[in-house]
Order: C-alpha cells, then sequence, then structure tokens
C-alpha cells in the first residue's frame, strides 16, 4: 500500500518539516497571530514559571550550604546556634561577591528589579536589559542566600522580563505585543514563586502593564496558571503560611479599628519606602567622598547587616519564620516592635547597599509585625468587641505590601492566597485602602514609581508626561533642505535670544520651551564648545511635536481599551 512506502512516509515528513519552517518564517517576520500569542503565551509561562522555581530551589540550596539548614520557616531560629563570627561573615562574603557580579556585568552597578520592568514596558517597547537582568539575577540569588534581608520577588519579576525580551527580538514583537508577553511573563513567575495565581495575573496587569485591557487578559491568565501548576508539582497545594483557627470577626465594632490600622500601615510603609531613599543617598554619598570602587558598596551593607544579626537573626534573608510567628500570634508587643523596626533597617542597608532582592516579602512582614503589634494593643483596650488579635497581623501585612507595591487589588489577593483565609476579607481590604490611599499621597504613588522618580522617569503621572521624553528632536525635526523648513535667519535670530534646543533634547525638554517662548518653531543645534557658534541642524516645529505627541496617546489608548 502506498502508506506503506517509505518514500511516501519521507516526502509527509518533510512537508511537516518544511511546514514548521515556513510557520517559523512567517511569525518573525510577521509576528504572531492570535492562536500563536496565546500558544507562546503559554510556552513563555512555562519557561517563566520554571525560572522562578529553579531561583526559589537555588536560594534553598544555597542557604543550606551557608547555614546548614535548607528550611526558610526556621532559618532564624537554626541560625541563633551557629558561631557568631559566621553570622558576621556570611552576609560580608556575599556581599564581595555580589558586588563583583555587578561590577563586571551592569554598566552602573545597580540591581535590576521590579521598577525596571515597569519602565520596559512603559518606554522600551516590553524589553528590558538582558546582561544586566541575568547579572541582577544571580546577584539577588547570593543576596538572599548569604543573610541579605530582602525579597525574591524584585528578581524574579525582573528574570521573567528578560526572558520575554528575548523572545519579542526573536519574534520581532510590536510594542503591543511585547508588552503582553511581559505581562505573561511576570504573571507565571509571581505565581510559580507565591503559589498565587489570581494575585499573579493581576499583579502584572495592575503593576506592570499598568491596565487591564481584555486583550491582555486572557494570555496572562493562561501564563499565570502555567505558573502555579509548576510550583504546585513541586510543592503541593500548600500555602506559603499557615494560619490557626480562623477567628470571627467582629464586624461592626472592629471596622474602625481596621480604617486606623490601614492609616498606620500607610506611615510605616512610607517610612520603610523613605528608609531605603536615604540608605540609597548616604550610601552614594559615603562612596563618592571616599573614593570606594562600586563593588565594595555591597561590602560595607554586608558588614552591617552581619553586625545586626549577631544579636537578631531575623532580619536574615525573606523572613518567613517571624512573618509565620506574627501571623499565628507568638510573638510579644515590644517583640513585634523591635523586629519590624529592625527589619526596616535591614531592609535599607540591603537595597541602599545594592544588594538585591525585593520589597515584597519583607513588606509582608513589616505589615505583619506592625499588625499584630496594634492587635495587642486593640484587643487589650477593647476585649469585648475585639476578635484575635492575628487577624490585625493579616490586616496589617496586606496593608504595608499594598502601600510599598501601590498595587491594593492584587496585593489583596494574594495576602488570601498566602494564607488560605478568605474569611476576614472586609477587614484586609479596609485596611488596605486605607494605607494605599495614604501611602500614595506620601510618596509617589508606589515605591516603583518613587524610584523610577529619582532616576528622571516619569511614569507616575501617566502617559502625557512620559511620552515627551521618547520623542528625540532630532527625529521629529525639519533638516534645512525640508520642503518646509524654517528660514535660516530666523532660526539665527532666535539662537541669539537664547531660543533653540540640542540636537540630543527631547520634546520632554522642548515642549516648556514652545510654551514659554510663544514660538511656532525652534532652532535644533549641535553644540561646539569653547568660543565656537553652533551648527543648525533644522528646526522643530510646534505642529510637528503635538502631531506626535497626539499619535503616541492615541496608540497608548487603542492599547489600552482594544
Amino acid at each position: 500500500m502506498q502508506a506503506d512506502d517509505p518514500s511516501f512516509l519521507r516526502q509527509i515528513f518533510m512537508k511537516a518539516r518544511q511546514a514548521l519552517r515556513d510557520g517559523w518564517r512567517v511569525l518573525r517576520k510577521r509576528g504572531p497571530s492570535q492562536f500563536q500569542f496565546w500558544l507562546i503565551a503559554l510556552l513563555i509561562g512555562i519557561v517563566a514559571g520554571f525560572a522562578a522555581l529553579f531561583f526559589r530551589k537555588g536560594i534553598i540550596v544555597l542557604q543550606g550550604l551557608l547555614y546548614g539548614t535548607e528550611d526558610v520557616t526556621r532559618l532564624n531560629t537554626l541560625a541563633e546556634a551557629l558561631p557568631w563570627y559566621w553570622i558576621l561573615l556570611m552576609p560580608v562574603a556575599g556581599g564581595l561577591v555580589v558586588g563583583l557580579i555587578l561590577h563586571h556585568f551592569t554598566p552602573d552597578g545597580r540591581v535590576r528589579s521590579v521598577a525596571d520592568v515597569i519602565e520596559g514596558a512603559a518606554i522600551y517597547d516590553g524589553r528590558v536589559e538582558h546582561r544586566a537582568g541575568l547579572a541582577s539575577a544571580a546577584a539577588s540569588l547570593i543576596t538572599l542566600s548569604s543573610g541579605g534581608s530582602s525579597g525574591r520577588e524584585g528578581p524574579v519579576v525582573h528574570l521573567a522580563g528578560v526572558i520575554s525580551s528575548w523572545v519579542s527580538d526573536r519574534i520581532h514583537a510590536d510594542g503591543i505585543t511585547a508588552r503582553d508577553l511581559m505581562g505573561c511573563a511576570v504573571a507565571a513567575a509571581v505565581s510559580a514563586s507565591f503559589n498565587a495565581p489570581i494575585a499573579g495575573a493581576l499583579f502584572a496587569l495592575e503593576v506592570v502593564l499598568r491596565h487591564f485591557a481584555v486583550h491582555a487578559f486572557a494570555p496572562i491568565v493562561i501564563a499565570s496558571v502555567a505558573g502555579t501548576v509548576i510550583n504546585r508539582l513541586e510543592f503541593g497545594d500548600v500555602t506559603e503560611f499557615s494560619l490557626p483557627v480562623a477567628s470571627n470577626l467582629e464586624f461592626y465594632g472592629e471596622l474602625p479599628a481596621f480604617l486606623l490600622l490601614g492609616l498606620i500601615c500607610g506611615v510605616v510603609a512610607t517610612m520603610m519606602m523613605r528608609a531605603i531613599f536615604l540608605a540609597e543617598d548616604m550610601a552614594g554619598y559615603i562612596q563618592v567622598r571616599l573614593h570606594l570602587p562600586r563593588w565594595l558598596r555591597p561590602v560595607g551593607a554586608g558588614l552591617m547587616l552581619g553586625i545586626i544579626a549577631i544579636w537578631f537573626p531575623h532580619i536574615i534573608g525573606v523572613g518567613y519564620e517571624t512573618t509565620s510567628a506574627a501571623l499565628t500570634g507568638k510573638l510579644l508587643w515590644h517583640e513585634a516592635v523591635v523586629f519590624a523596626v529592625l527589619k526596616v533597617v535591614a531592609v535599607a542597608i540591603t537595597l541602599g547597599g545594592r544588594m538585591g532582592g525585593g520589597v515584597f516579602s519583607p513588606s509582608l512582614m513589616v505589615g505583619a509585625l506592625t499588625g499584630l503589634a496594634f492587635g495587642h494593643v486593640a484587643t487589650a483596650v477593647f476585649p469585648d468587641v475585639s476578635g484575635a488579635h492575628t487577624i490585625y497581623a493579616l490586616a496589617g501585612m496586606g496593608a504595608v505590601a499594598a502601600a510599598v507595591l501601590g498595587a491594593p487589588i492584587s496585593t489583596t489577593l494574594i495576602v488570601f492566597e498566602l494564607t488560605g483565609d478568605w474569611q476576614i476579607g472586609i477587614a484586609v481590604m479596609v485596611a488596605v485602602s486605607m494605607s494605599t490611599a495614604l501611602g500614595s499621597r506620601l510618596v509617589k504613588r508606589s515605591f516603583f514609581l518613587a524610584q523610577l522618580m529619582r532616576r528622571g522617569v516619569r511614569l507616575a503621572a501617566g502617559p502625557q508626561d512620559y511620552l515627551l521624553a521618547m520623542f528625540p528632536v532630532s527625529k521629529l525635526m525639519r533638516a534645512p533642505d525640508h520642503e518646509a523648513a524654517a528660514a535660516e535667519d530666523q532660526c539665527w535670530s532666535l539662537i541669539e535670544r537664547g531660543v533653540y534646543l540640542d540636537a540630543t533634547a527631547t520634546l520632554e525638554a522642548a515642549m516648556p520651551l514652545f510654551e514659554r517662548a510663544g514660538v511656532a518653531f525652534i532652532p535644533v543645534v549641535t553644540l561646539s564648545g569653547g568660543d565656537r557658534p553652533p551648527l543648525l541642524q533644522g528646526a522643530l516645529f510646534h505642529v510637528d511635536a503635538l502631531k506626535a505627541v497626539n499619535r503616541a496617546l492615541a496608540a497608548v489608548s487603542r492599547e489600552e481599551h482594544r
């Protein structure tokens, strides 16, 4: 029969292989279709999920080698039995390795994290740095394993961004497609890291993409579920924290207390963020004043962390043991207060010293401790109308984390998924809403957006603000040989008045100058330096600038509403 003819089977095989090659060629040149895009989203979700899993397992294995235990829930207790010099030297050694990695593999010695992913999604068509991102992941892995006091979500999110950026480059994805793929990777990584599929998907939409467009929702959910499956295949269907038997909430009597707790958590979150920024500024100032090489900066941070950890090993690592103790009510009031203060100091030292890691897990710990301390007071003052003080720890955990991340929706859900307790949702939502409302006014919307603001990247105000920085005047100006170019004598007249733009400037500098000068065009020049006159390159017309901004705003609007 023909079906048994080897040559016939070979022809079928050759046709199938050619079809795959043609499909890959079309995919690279024209970008993915809807079905192809969903398939790619699933594959990216699987890869990002495994990356998050390997990152987490890597921390466990390396921590076991350094501290003698792979159980993150007992790290602080077991560390107390280690010699003091070991506790001191581990963060120092880790800081040295981190400093060398960042010095050789990043242009500025800075760890990449969630803020860079947000910037990549908004400004760089859904791309982040590959080399610096991989170096940052390695540095954060060593930081979290050797005694640094930070979280694992930041490096995992950026590592997911590196994966999606690589894929987007290979398939020549446009900005919208690349951003959606980045959202898929981030959702999968967060879900795989915390076993939280709902929160993972919403985190990608709320924090990274910063919109809830329908076209992005389905593939992000698919990727998030894929990441969760990978987590559960390894760790099972278990929550990160085990809570005691659920206590009843005296809803009407206790709601004012949770409103007050939310405001307190907003203040605590603000203090935590500003402490990190202050530590960054101080470390930078000391580094410049003493002419220290940048690779020594993490070493100094590690030394300070080691000194604190000798007496308070609770600051080591992600802090799950202390967070669990707070959620189960095993800490006294003064212990909760002291540990919260020390954790804020330790996180500031870690991130200010550029050791790597994220802020989500530390904010959970600080929030749980803050809520527990408040709960001790509230239940003691009003025992007849109060439930268990552990409820306040759960609400505080969500409230501080939401204010730090600027993500009330995903943070509320991730707290539920981390604990498995959905019964006191009203209390958590009330505290989260108040803390976010207050924290977003004391700091630029969130820790990540405030970080970007400190670098001169203004994303908090929306696209109408940051889009201006994306348009170089050299791309929009009319050259002297343009058919509708500005008259040369008028250009030089404006230059003599001081009305001109450097060729390297963007519309961020041009638009205010148009408002001040009240002119139809501005000369674009190249400054020669010294006493030599500038070189006239062309002129930027106000109407051309406005058209470019309007097109960009329309494109953003279409993406967010299609």
